[in-house]
């Protein structure tokens, strides 16, 4: 089944977005997010156990006569802490890149948004003048078709959504 090309192009673009967002992370960024991914696989959890096993293993057992970091393995304990704060940073890194990507999306699907209800508005605004010119009366003069043909103040709605929250707020405290 062949895509259309309208969604091939919407495709491609999303694409390129993403490449473009992608190449721009500094080396850091980049390194992070290698770190992060395999943290986040199995495989990561296997050589944690094996390394952890080993070192308990060579540090306790008596079939080996040296013993670097006798129990209760203090050597360890700072190596695993040292991990859990690079691994943390690493993974928080991560997270700030995908917030700061998710941003950069929303800010872009609003401003496609209110293109599309700028579009929306002229439509339904040119469709209630044609229904006037072939004499659909009661289409042309519906008090919520002309409410849907008028501008939309973002500013506006944003001020009902803030006080609307504030006042839910407020109830419940």
């Amino acid at each position: 089944m062949e895509i259309p090309s309208q969604i091939a192009e919407h495709v491609e673009t999303i694409a390129k977005h993403e490449q473009e967002f992608l190449a721009s992370r500094s080396l850091p960024e980049r390194f992070a997010e290698r770190v992060a991914g395999f943290a986040g696989r199995i495989s990561f959890v296997a050589v944690h156990l094996l390394w952890f096993a080993g070192w308990t293993f060579w540090n306790s057992s008596h079939l080996t006569h040296w013993h670097f970091d006798p129990f209760p393995y203090p050597l360890f304990d700072t190596l695993v802490a040292l991990e859990a704060i690079l691994l943390a940073s690493f993974i928080l890194m991560r997270q700030t890149s995908l917030a700061r990507r998710g941003y950069e999306r929303e800010h872009l699907m609003l401003q496609i948004l209110l293109i599309t209800e700028k579009e929306t508005s002229a439509i339904v605004r040119m469709n209630q003048r044609i229904a006037a010119r072939i004499g659909l009366q009661e289409i042309s003069q519906d008090e919520e078709i002309k409410e849907m043909g008028a501008p939309t103040s973002v500013d506006q709605v944003a001020h009902t959504i803030q006080e609307k929250l504030s006042n839910e707020v407020s109830e419940r405290s």
